[in-house]
C-alpha cells in the first residue's frame, strides 16, 4: 500500500511541478506536459481553420505542439483524430524570428510602410513553405511579395501541384499561424495583415483539398480582421475555441503533478491510482475520474487545500472558490491564471502559515486570486488600453452597480474624451489610408453598446435585474469593491 504524501512532500511536489514560469511564450511543451482536455479537440481537427482564444488559453502551446511530430501523435492518438498523422506542418508565422519562413515584426512594418498588399505577402510565405525555386533566389520578402503579384498564374500551378501530389500520397499540408498580436504594433495595420492571412486561408480551403491553414488569435482580433475583410465570416462556421471548464483546470493540476520527474510524482499516482504510462514511460495519462470527474477532484483538492476557505462552509468551498474567483464575464478561467494563482497560494502558505495543516492555506489561496487578478488586468490593458480607460472611474464603487450610475461616472470622467485621445495615438501618418483605427471600441460615444462590449469580452456581466457586474479577476485589480468580496491587494 502506497504511503500518503505528507504536508511538506505535496508542499514540495506543487512547488517542483508547477512551471516556474506560465507564460506560454517561456515554456516549451513536450511529452510530459502535455495535456489534452476534451474541449480541445475540435481546435485539432485539421479543417478548423480558426482557433479563437484570449491570452493564456493555449494558442502557443498548441502552435508549438502541432509542430513537433511526437506531440502531434499524442494528439492524435488522444483525441482520436487520424488525419493529424498525415499532416505536414509549416510555419507561417510565430514569435520566433524565422527570416528564412516568414518577415519579422521590423520587416513587416517597413512593407507595410512601402505598401506591399498583404495577401501577397503571405502567399509568398505559402510558396517559401513549398519550395518555389523562384522565391529560394530571392532573399527579400518585399521582393518574393513582388514575385508573387506579378505571376499569379506560376503561383497558382505551384498551389494545384502541391495539392495533387498531396492527395496522391494521402497528406495534409498545413500551416499555422500564432502571436498575430505581434504583427505590427499598430491595431489597424495588424488588423490589414489578419485580413490577408485569413483572405488566403479562405482561398485554399475553397480552392484546394489538400492545403489548409490553422490560424490561432484573440478574439477582438478576429473580429477586427472582419472588418477590413467581410468574407471571413465564411471561416466561422469550422471555427473552434479553446476553452477550459472546472474539470479541465483541476485535471490539468493533476496531470501536471502526476507528470512531474520524480519520487513524490510517482507516490502521487501511486495513491490516485488507475494512471496509464504512454511514449515508453515518458508521460502518465490519469485516470478518468481525476482527469474529468469533479466529486473525485473535489475530494483530492481537499487532501491538498483542505476543504473549507475558512473555518466552516460559509466561507466557500476550495474547489469550486478557486476557480469561480478567476472566472470572467464569460465564465472562462484561463489554465495560466489558474497555475499562477496557485503557485502564490503555495508561496504566501510557505511564508505565512508554514505549520498549517494543509498544503495550502486558504489566506494564501485568496492571495492567489488578487496577485492573478492584477496580471489579468494589466494583460488585458496591454491588449486592448481603452478597456481600463473604461473600467478605471468605477474604481471605489461596488457592484453590482445601476447602468445609469455607470453612464454618469463614465461621463463625469469625460471617458469619451479620453478614448478619442488614446485613438489618436494610433492614427496612421498617411491620410489617406482607407482603413479605420481599431484600437479601441467600435461606438465610443454609445454607452449601452459599449457596456455591450465589454460584456462580451467579459470584463462586465449584466445581471438579470439590469445592474451591471464585475467578475472578481478584473474587480480586485481595479479596485472595485463587492460587499463581503476578496479584496484589493494591499500595495
Amino acid at each position: 500500500m502506497s504511503t500518503p504524501l505528507g504536508v511538506e512532500e505535496y508542499r514540495d511536489l506543487l512547488a517542483a511541478a508547477l512551471p516556474e514560469a506560465t507564460d506560454a511564450d517561456t515554456a516549451e511543451p513536450n511529452v510530459r506536459s502535455l495535456f489534452t482536455p476534451d474541449t480541445h479537440r475540435a481546435a485539432l481537427y485539421v479543417d478548423s481553420t480558426v482557433v479563437r482564444g484570449g491570452r493564456g488559453v493555449g494558442k502557443t502551446f498548441w502552435y508549438r505542439s502541432l509542430l513537433d511530430e511526437t506531440l502531434r501523435e499524442v494528439a492524435a492518438q488522444e483525441y482520436g483524430i487520424e488525419r493529424l498523422r498525415r499532416v505536414r506542418v509549416s510555419r507561417g508565422y510565430g514569435a520566433a524570428l524565422e527570416p528564412d519562413l516568414y518577415p519579422g515584426p521590423g520587416n513587416l512594418r517597413q512593407l507595410v510602410e512601402e505598401g506591399v498588399r498583404p495577401y501577397d505577402l503571405w502567399y509568398a510565405v505559402l510558396l517559401t513553405a513549398f519550395g518555389q525555386p523562384e522565391l529560394r533566389e530571392l532573399p527579400e520578402w518585399r521582393d518574393k511579395a513582388t514575385w508573387v503579384r506579378n505571376n499569379p498564374g506560376a503561383a497558382e500551378r505551384t498551389v494545384q501541384m502541391v495539392d495533387r501530389e498531396a492527395q496522391g500520397k494521402g497528406i495534409t499540408h498545413l500551416i499555422l499561424f500564432d502571436a498575430l498580436e505581434h504583427l505590427h504594433r499598430v491595431r489597424s495595420q495588424a488588423d490589414r495583415l489578419v485580413s490577408g492571412i485569413l483572405e488566403l486561408a479562405l482561398a485554399m480551403r475553397l480552392g484546394t483539398r489538400s492545403i489548409r491553414f490553422k490560424v490561432f488569435i484573440r478574439p477582438d482580433m478576429y473580429d477586427g480582421a472582419l472588418l477590413h475583410f467581410p468574407d471571413a465570416s465564411k471561416l466561422t462556421s469550422n471555427a473552434a475555441a479553446l476553452t477550459w471548464s472546472r474539470a479541465n483546470l483541476y485535471g490539468l493540476l493533476f496531470h501536471t503533478l502526476g507528470n512531474h520527474d520524480g519520487e513524490l510524482a510517482a507516490r502521487f499516482r501511486a495513491l490516485t491510482g488507475g494512471w496509464q504510462p504512454e511514449a515508453d514511460g515518458r508521460r502518465f495519462v490519469p485516470p478518468a475520474l481525476l482527469s474529468g470527474d469533479e466529486q473525485s477532484q473535489q475530494e483530492q483538492f481537499t487532501v491538498i487545500a483542505g476543504p473549507y476557505m475558512g473555518s466552516n462552509f460559509r466561507k466557500g468551498h476550495t474547489f469550486t472558490w478557486l476557480p469561480n474567483h478567476l472566472m470572467d464575464g464569460v465564465e472562462q478561467v484561463s489554465p495560466r491564471s489558474f497555475l499562477s494563482a496557485l503557485q502564490k497560494a503555495l508561496s504566501e502558505t510557505r511564508d505565512q502559515y508554514a505549520g498549517h495543516e494543509f498544503a495550502l492555506h486558504h489566506e494564501g489561496i485568496r492571495r492567489g486570486v488578487q496577485t492573478a487578478s492584477e496580471t489579468r488586468v494589466a494583460e488585458v490593458s496591454e491588449d486592448m488600453p481603452w478597456v481600463r480607460l473604461a473600467i478605471e472611474p468605477l474604481a471605489g464603487h461596488q457592484v453590482p452597480i445601476e447602468r445609469e450610475k455607470v453612464e454618469v461616472l463614465w461621463q463625469e470622467h469625460r471617458l469619451v474624451d479620453a478614448l478619442h485621445k488614446e485613438a489618436e495615438r494610433y492614427v496612421p501618418s498617411d491620410p489617406n489610408d482607407d482603413f479605420l483605427v481599431r484600437t479601441g471600441p467600435r461606438y465610443p460615444e454609445d454607452p449601452a453598446l459599449l457596456i455591450e462590449e465589454l460584456v462580451g469580452l467579459g470584463v462586465m456581466r449584466q445581471r438579470r435585474d439590469g445592474r451591471i457586474d464585475l467578475p472578481d479577476v478584473y474587480r480586485i485589480a481595479f479596485g472595485v469593491g463587492r460587499k463581503g468580496g476578496v479584496p484589493r491587494v494591499a500595495n
